[in-house]
């Protein structure tokens, strides 16, 4: 399925709106994954849900498979804690960019493989066909364990990295080079016992290499095949060729060793480059395993069900619930709402006040559709969903000024995406079209949408439209395959509580006073709104004339007020502090009661 940017923002599939964090995502809610390679296939398929009945029942399979056995799911999370990178592994080796480490991490995670495949039982089939034809790559694990040190440096331009006895060559020229620094190690008790010159001394530098020293008052005593190469004050330095060849592997034997160890290691990692595809198919087989036993881990936590995927346009939810929402940290009982489309109905107008759960009705529609597409289990008791070919959202407001649009442009080119992309099998959710203009123009062009969704031949989607436009209720009577719902409200002693409930019927107002209330404006502006608000319920709309005696209701003090009368006859100079403030209690006594 192709999802749209806007889709994919408003339903937050990786990552929330604000913040842009995977907390409070879809993705971070069945995210239970335990590879870096399962979680990088959760996230593809969460952003590509499938297009095949057959494709999705196959992973629905392995997923109930896992649900069903929450032994096997413990086992293969702790299989697979730890087990390195594969696919990362050996897309390095074949670009040329692996080091020694890349090799043991791969080596690690094929040591796995045996038992990852033996822990999957013979009378779960889904899985069984998942693992089949599970390469357990023992010819490239036995080169590696040939091949590669326990513990190998992190580059190259350290020695230690091949393991003895792999490579003759190197073999010999790390003895030779042992050899030849036990040698010198040795030479100095020698060449004493020699020469009789008890004094005597080997030693190093930069300049000269290795070099025997003996004292100025024992040069008599030097034996001849010492070559004179350096003399001091007290003392003469000498070597012998026998010394020099020695040295020479010693210096040597680094940069030789290194040059063989390289040359080995792109052997290595040539002959696993050859077998690239085998080890990446392995790599996927174990990614799809993880990515299964996550979704099953997040349908036992969630209480999720397996819904019923069909080739028509069915769309049949019963307590359906938004899985993000649902775990909110708020304290307060998630309430489930069916989303049943009847015979012939296309689209579903829903009304309701704003913070009544609208929203959260939509989005979590979309979501279950989604998740069914992808495998997944889903929050609802039940579910029968006929496969969608999009999903297209129209939700929130937003500027986008860089590119010189208002927030209805915006909405504008998003609706009109929408119309000339979707299909009769596409999902539709629309929230406040036309809100972001005048309310005749808003409600002529929400009104039009509505109509043409239902009437075009090519078009006929499933479609939640959620809208304030209390006018559009009366579509229902006007067009077969619309049909009204709104968010139920209790409403006693001048309280609102919303109900959260989507239910059949029109709501017959918003609630916005109430909700501005709640959200902590002045109360001086919630009584003017209520006021105005009569008004123009009354006079039907139209412009509201504010009315001077109405103006000065709202002074303190009028102009026959006695208080007012009084304080202008006070003398302030012969008035103490507490005398001030007894008659200022007085007065606010005085005041409260008229």
């Amino acid at each position: 399925m192709n999802l749209d940017s806007a889709t994919r923002r408003n339903l937050e599939l990786t990552e929330t709106i604000r913040g842009g964090g995977a907390k409070g995502s879809l993705l971070h809610v069945l995210d239970h994954t335990v590879t870096p390679m399962g979680g990088r296939l959760l996230r593809q398929w969460v952003s590509k849900p499938l297009l095949d009945i057959a494709a999705i029942e196959k992973r629905q399979n392995g997923v109930a498979c896992l649900l069903e056995d929450g032994i096997l799911r413990a086992e293969l999370f702790r299989l697979f804690t730890g087990l390195p990178d594969m696919e990362r592994a050996i897309n390095l080796i074949v670009s040329g960019h692996a080091g020694p480490r890349t090799l043991t991490s791969l080596r690690q995670a094929l040591r796995c493989l045996p038992d990852i495949k033996a822990a999957i039982p013979a009378d779960c089939a889904p899985l069984q066909a998942l693992v089949a034809n599970l390469d357990l790559c023992s010819t490239e694990l036995d080169l590696l364990e040939r091949a590669i040190a326990d513990e190998p440096p992190a580059t190259l331009q350290h020695t230690g990295v091949i393991r003895p006895g792999f490579s003759a060559e190197l073999d010999g020229v790390i003895e030779a080079s042992s050899h030849a620094r036990d040698w010198i190690a040795n030479l100095e008790a020698v060449e004493r016992e020699r020469s009789g010159i008890k004094n005597l001394k080997v030693g190093y530098n930069k300049v000269f290499g290795y070099y025997l020293e003996v004292s100025r008052a024992n040069s008599q005593h030097v034996p001849e095949d010492y070559i004179r190469k350096q003399t001091l004050v007290n003392a003469e330095r000498y070597i012998t060729p026998e010394m020099k060849e020695y040295e020479a592997l010693v210096l040597n034997a680094d940069e030789r060793i290194r040059e063989i160890e390289g040359r080995i290691f792109q052997q290595v990692c040539k002959e696993l480059a050859a077998s690239s595809q085998k080890i990446l198919d392995a790599a996927r087989t174990l990614a799809e395993l993880d990515t299964l036993a996550s979704l099953a881990e997040a349908a036992a936590l969630g209480n999720y069900v397996r819904p019923a995927l069909l080739p028509d346009q069915t769309l049949e939810i019963h307590d359906g619930r938004h899985p993000v929402v649902e775990q909110s940290p708020l304290g307060k009982r998630f309430v489930p709402n069916d989303c049943v489309f009847g015979e012939g109905e296309i689209v579903r107008v829903i009304t309701g006040p704003n913070m009544s759960g609208k929203s959260t009705f939509l989005r979590q529609t979309a979501l279950i559709v989604l998740m069914a597409q992808i495998g997944s289990f889903v929050p609802a008791s039940s579910a029968r969903i006929g496969l969608v070919d999009r999903i297209f959202t129209r939700i929130g407001a937003e500027d986008e000024i860089s590119a010189g649009q208002s927030t209805f442009m915006v909405e504008m080119v998003q609706t009109a995406e929408i119309l000339n992309n979707a299909t009769p099998r596409s999902l539709l959710i629309l929230d406040e079209i036309g809100r972001g203009t005048s309310t005749y123009d808003g409600l002529s062009i929400a009104w039009a949408v509505v109509e043409y969704i239902h009437n075009h031949p090519k078009l006929r989607s499933r479609t939640l439209f959620a809208t304030h436009f209390h006018e559009l209720t009366q579509l229902q009577d006007l067009i077969p395959g619309v049909r009204n719902y709104n968010v139920a409200v209790s409403e006693a002693d001048g309280q609102v509580v919303f109900l959260h409930k989507i239910v059949p019927g029109g709501a017959d107002r918003s609630y916005g006073i109430h909700v501005a209330q709640l959200a902590g404006l002045p109360r001086a502006i919630i009584q003017r709104a209520n006021e105005i608000l009569r008004q123009l319920e009354a006079s039907s709309g139209k412009a509201v004339k504010i009315e001077p005696e109405g103006a000065r209701q709202l002074a303190l003090f009028p102009e026959t007020n006695p208080l007012l009368e009084e304080l202008h006859n006070l003398d302030l100079n012969a008035l103490s502090p507490i005398e001030a403030l007894n008659l200022l209690y007085q007065w606010q006594r005085r005041f409260d009661q008229s």
